[in-house]
């Protein structure tokens, strides 16, 4: 057994976890130390940077929109590489709520659901871009948006497919949001109604499936879509199991 921990309990970014010890090709495990997913970092303590110096962290890929960049966050050592995908769902449902239509639970899902299929069909070539940067290096890394669930979820789900984790447990660490992320209360008290508040600050397994959907239907599945869509091809492939997976 592992003495790594997968939560680093850090108290200003709770949703900051290792992908490390998951197996990959071949039963090699993913290396731990090395690849790691988050919420932002703007708001860490002396002692969260402090641990993420001692852990080596030099890269941090950051998933967040324009405006939600504000303010910046700076840490010695760290090289911020801004890959935007701007969130529309908040925008989305308080239009929504302007109109005076009702709002469920269920249609807030589907929502949900409708954002993870455009990060396939709008904004793989964000995703691409961060593969690009995982091939150039093995240097520890974060991949973060604003809650780490959503946009992180989905890069960590590729990221963890490419190096042959099984399904099952892509959706098990995808689904540890539920259990780690604390939300802020600012985000607690956004203009929605309880039940799609409920909605807003968890993960569902159908969300990430959602996505699935959507490479199936636009690249007829997920090889094709490693290839074409995230330049991703068994060359490729080969090279981020030598720097992520253990010999």
């Amino acid at each position: 057994m592992s003495d790594y921990a997968r939560s680093l309990g850090l108290a200003g970014a709770t949703n900051f976890r290792d992908l490390g010890g998951y197996p990959g090709r071949d039963g090699r495990p993913v290396r731990w130390r090395r690849l790691f997913r988050s919420d932002h970092l703007a708001e860490l303590t002396e002692a969260d940077v402090a641990r993420l110096r001692e852990l080596g962290l030099q890269r941090a890929f950051d998933l967040r929109g324009s405006a939600e960049r504000l303010p910046a966050y700076e840490h010695d050592g760290l090289t911020v590489h801004s890959l935007p995908i701007e969130p529309k769902i908040v925008g989305d449902l308080t239009e929504r709520l302007a109109t005076g239509q009702p709002l469920s639970a269920d249609e807030t899902a589907e929502i949900m659901r409708e954002s993870y299929r455009n990060y396939v069909r709008n904004h793989t070539d964000r995703y691409r871009a961060l593969f690009g940067h995982l091939l150039a290096d093995d240097a520890p890394l974060v991949v973060h948006c604003t809650a780490g669930k959503d946009r992180t979820g989905f890069a960590a789900a590729m990221i963890l497919t490419a190096l042959g984790v099984p399904e099952d447990l892509i959706v098990e660490d995808y689904m540890l949001t539920n259990e780690l992320w604390q939300a802020p209360q600012a985000v607690i008290a956004a203009p929605f109604s309880d039940e799609v508040r409920s909605v807003l600050l968890s993960v569902e397994e159908s969300y990430l499936a959602a996505a699935m959907d959507a490479v199936r239907a636009d690249y007829g599945g997920l090889d094709a879509y490693f290839t074409e869509g995230l330049g991703v091809g068994p060359r490729e492939r080969a090279t981020l199991e030598a720097l992520y997976l253990d010999a």
